[in-house]
C-alpha cells in the first residue's frame, strides 16, 4: 500500500506529498484498556494502516483515502498481541464518498466500511450526531489511535488518546486556504504539543461521547502551532452515511 497525504501551502506553505500513513497521537496518555470499544484497526497484512470508528454492528467509518485490501481489528487494545477480545473481520464492502476523487484530495475523504462485528463489551459502537448542528469554537474532544508519537516514529502498539479543543473555522480556512472547506470540516488547535500524528487517518474526534469528526490532516510536522489540525465534519456527512447503513443490501 502507498497512501499520499496531500498538505499544501501556498505563499509561505509548500507542497509536500507524505508517502505513507498520516494521523497518529502525540502527546496523549495510552487509555484504560477496552474503554473505547468503539475503536477499530484497519490492517494490511496484519500491520496497522488505518484508524477507524465502528458505528453500527455493521459498518465502520474510516477515511476515503485509506481505500485498500484491510482486515477491521476490533475489541483491540495492544494489536501487537492477539488479545481474546479481538474480531478480525475482512471488510465485505467499501463504500467510498462518491465526490471523493483521489487520494491527494482533501474533499469528501470519509468511506464507510461494511463488515459484521459481534457486539459485547468490548465491541460497540459510537452514537453519530443527532443532526447536522454546529460543534462550538473552544469545545474539548478527545482523540484517540495507534499511530505515531512523533513524524517517523513508530507506531504505538497500546491505544492512545489526546485530548484537543475545537478551532474557529475561519482560522483554520485562512490557514489552510482552499484546501480547508468549512462546510465540511472541523480542525483543531494544534498547540502544547498535542494532537494527531504519521500513523491514524480516520480515527474518531469524540466531543461529549459523540462522534463529531474523523482525522484527515496536519502539517508535516505534526506540531507546527500555525496550523490547525483538520477533520471530516461527521454532521455535514450525516445524510449520506444514513442513506448507505439504511440502503443495505443482503
Amino acid at each position: 500500500m502507498k497512501l499520499c497525504l496531500v498538505v499544501l501551502f501556498f505563499c509561505n506553505i509548500c507542497v509536500l506529498l507524505l508517502d505513507g500513513l498520516e494521523t497518529g497521537i502525540f502527546g496523549g496518555v495510552e487509555v484504560k484498556p477496552h474503554s473505547k470499544p468503539y475503536m477499530a484497526s484497519l490492517q494490511s497484512r496484519k500491520h496497522h494502516v488505518c484508524g477507524g470508528v465502528l458505528i453500527r454492528e455493521d459498518f465502520v467509518l474510516t477515511s476515503a483515502h485509506c481505500l485498500e485490501s484491510v482486515k477491521a481489528v476490533l475489541g483491540a487494545h495492544n494489536i501487537s498481541r492477539h488479545e481474546s477480545s479481538q474480531q478480525r473481520i475482512g471488510v465485505s464492502r467499501y463504500n467510498k464518498h462518491p465526490l471523493f476523487l483521489h487520494p491527494a484530495e482533501t474533499q469528501y475523504d470519509m468511506m464507510l466500511l461494511r463488515r459484521n462485528a459481534s457486539l459485547n463489551g468490548k465491541v460497540r459502537p459510537l452514537p453519530l450526531p443527532k443532526d447536522s448542528g454546529k460543534i462550538a469554537t473552544g469545545q474539548q474532544c478527545a482523540m484517540a489511535g495507534w499511530g505515531m508519537r512523533r513524524p517517523g516514529g513508530l507506531a504505538e502498539t497500546v491505544l492512545m488518546q489526546v485530548q484537543v479543543q475545537v478551532e474557529d473555522k475561519k482560522k483554520c480556512k485562512g490557514k489552510w486556504k482552499r484546501h480547508f472547506n468549512t462546510n465540511q470540516m472541523l480542525c483543531s488547535e494544534s498547540r502544547g504539543g498535542k494532537g494527531f500524528c504519521q500513523g491514524d487517518s480516520g480515527g474518531p474526534l469524540v466531543c461529549h461521547s459523540v462522534l463529531r469528526g474523523v482525522a484527515a490532516y496536519t502539517s508535516p510536522e505534526c506540531t507546527n502551532s500555525d496550523y490547525p489540525q483538520v477533520y471530516m465534519d461527521v454532521s455535514f456527512f450525516l445524510p449520506w452515511i444514513k442513506n448507505v447503513m439504511d440502503n443495505v443490501n443482503p
